[in-house]
């Protein structure tokens, strides 16, 4: 699928990856609609994109909110063509650490807000006859890190439900995709709850180094345009594809 004047929903596009991706697709010629809880950081990163960027303040594990919020995009563009779902956080804790309330609120935001998300865009996709998702997961699944089985259980959940989607879609002109990033230099670092922090955990684990998130961002844009399955940013060494 093309990039220009198509209509690409992005969850938490407030930082980060999210962010990154909605500069580059708007660089390119896409509508833009930016999905995250921050109303006014929305507000002001819509006002620097400019016009073809439009704020949707959304609470993504509120299944109100997702209907508002895919209604106002519908009212305002028509149409939606492709749904990033990128909205997550971390959770770094040992097994016998992990708080059993925490670790239901990692699964709602992780695993469920995602699979509500594809449930809310695909009657509109299936109507256009066309469609992309694009999931992003973690390289961190890719191996067994310790503290991270919290967090990586909620992505690797995450991981077959968008294995699943695409075999089931792949008759209706609606491809489902996997991005895994790996260390990236974002604020969902600053937002783990529980643990040391998930980048110096990963970092010690695997010996590599941080990338930026437009890095992740050109990526994804890849799988709009391709269709794949997946691509990553995994080093060789992690099971992944990344020359380092």
């Amino acid at each position: 699928m093309d990039i220009e004047k198509n209509t690409i929903l992005i969850t938490g596009a407030s930082s980060g990856i999210g962010l990154a991706t909605a500069s580059t697709a708007i660089e390119l010629g896409a509508r833009v609609a930016l999905i995250a809880r921050r109303a006014d950081r929305l507000s002001e990163i819509a006002t620097r994109l400019g016009p073809d960027a439009m704020p949707v303040a959304c609470d993504v594990t509120d299944p109100a909110q997702i209907a508002r919020c895919v209604q106002t995009v519908l009212d305002t563009f028509g149409r939606i063509d492709v749904l990033v779902n990128n909205a997550g956080r971390g959770f770094y804790a040992n097994i016998d650490e992990i708080d059993i309330a925490g670790y239901r609120e990692l699964l709602e935001l992780n695993t469920i807000a995602p699979l509500a998300m594809m449930q809310a865009v695909l009657p509109q996709m299936r109507r256009q006859g066309r469609g992309t998702i694009v999931n992003v997961s973690s390289g961190a699944t890719f191996g067994a890190l310790p503290g991270a089985g919290g967090y990586t259980s909620s992505k690797a959940a995450l991981n077959m439900l968008s294995d699943v989607a695409r075999i089931e879609l792949a008759e209706t002109g609606i491809t489902v995709s996997t991005m895994y990033p790996f260390v990236t230099d974002t604020e969902f670092y600053g937002s783990v709850q529980t643990g040391e922090s998930a980048a110096e955990a990963e970092l010690e684990a695997v010996g590599q180094a941080i990338h930026a998130p437009d890095r992740v961002a050109v990526k994804i844009l890849g799988l709009i345009r391709s269709g794949e399955g997946k691509d990553d940013l995994v080093p060789k060494s992690f099971g992944g594809s990344l020359e380092v």
